[in-house]
């Protein structure tokens, strides 16, 4: 299929497409006689796959090694374990971040609720105002 059929099929853009070929994310495909990419339709569930790890937060690089790794037997899973078991780890680490953050603006909007009808210097001391 052309590359233009492929990104429509992708929900990418051409110029994603290219991008990742040059990346090495996906192959460079074949050419026609006339010079257009043919790329084969295995390439579609390539581009979901990586979709869907940049959707859970693997970065391109990650992505690459992943997809190197090519698991042909459950032996062959181990490191590809390891590096979704390390990304988990660093999501967990990313959630409990933006919980603290989440508390503590929570408190913050509760605690300034009421500036508007408390005195001049408590609003400056809680609210800045």
């Amino acid at each position: 299929m052309t590359i233009g059929r492929l990104a429509r099929r992708a929900g990418l853009t051409v110029d994603t497409l290219r991008f990742y070929e040059r990346q090495g994310i996906i192959a460079r495909p074949r050419r026609s006689i006339s010079g257009y990419r043919n790329y084969s339709e295995d390439v579609v569930e390539r581009l979901q796959f990586v979709k869907d790890a940049k959707g859970l937060g693997f970065s391109l690089r990650e992505i690459r090694e992943l997809l190197s790794m090519g698991v042909r037997s459950t032996r062959e899973c181990g490191p590809i374990t390891r590096k979704a078991e390390a990304k988990l780890a660093e999501m967990a680490g990313e959630i409990a971040r933006l919980q603290r953050l989440q508390r503590t603006l929570r408190k913050m909007v509760r605690d300034c609720q009421g500036c508007a009808s408390a005195n001049r210097a408590y609003r400056r001391m809680i609210c800045g105002k």
